[in-house]
């Protein structure tokens, strides 16, 4: 199966929570590539290349991140396949 990316805006109490650290681990589990950043605007935007069924797993994991956070939107968009070696934060 070919990989694929997408690109997700997370929103809410996301920040200082742990979220991307998280979204890293949970990333890492099921084997997708990219990386998670804090905005300055207070939101996260991830960015998440890999087979379709674990960037479905992924996605529906940052609705509600780790325990801390409180997430009240999330918009995704699919974006070109990209080629990462690993899952970061920055």
């Amino acid at each position: 199966m070919t990989d694929q990316c997408r690109r997700a805006l997370i929103e809410g109490k996301v920040q200082g929570v742990w979220y991307r650290g998280s979204t890293q681990q949970e990333a890492r589990k099921l084997g997708i590539t990219g990386w998670a950043k804090n905005l300055p605007d207070g939101r996260v935007e991830v960015l998440m290349c890999g087979e379709e069924q674990a960037l479905d797993k992924l996605e529906a994991w940052l609705h509600e991140g780790p325990p801390m956070a409180r997430v009240t939107d999330v918009s995704v968009t699919r974006e070109p396949g990209q080629m990462f070696s690993d899952f970061i934060t920055g």
